[in-house]
């Protein structure tokens, strides 16, 4: 009976603790976006038009150093 003369005031002050914590929570907005963290694996992070222009460049910095392997070694690049 005496370890509940600890226990009651103990759980009101943990509790006053979890009230005062989601107070602050909702105040400071941590509760505004539930869906978007869920939803955003769905989305695309890039644009079509971006991978485009990135695999364009990819390609000619693939080519540029083929030829300078080539000229490097003496040879001439053949045309297919």
């Amino acid at each position: 009976m005496d370890v509940i003369y600890g226990l009651i005031p103990m759980m009101l002050v943990f509790g006053f603790f979890v009230v005062v914590v989601f107070i602050w929570m909702a105040k400071t907005g941590h509760f505004d976006d539930l869906d978007g963290a869920a939803n955003r694996i769905f989305m695309d992070d890039e644009y079509p038009e971006d991978l485009k222009k990135t695999s364009d460049n990819v390609t000619k910095s693939e080519s540029n150093s083929d030829e300078k392997a080539i000229e490097q070694k003496g040879g001439e690049k053949k045309l297919d």
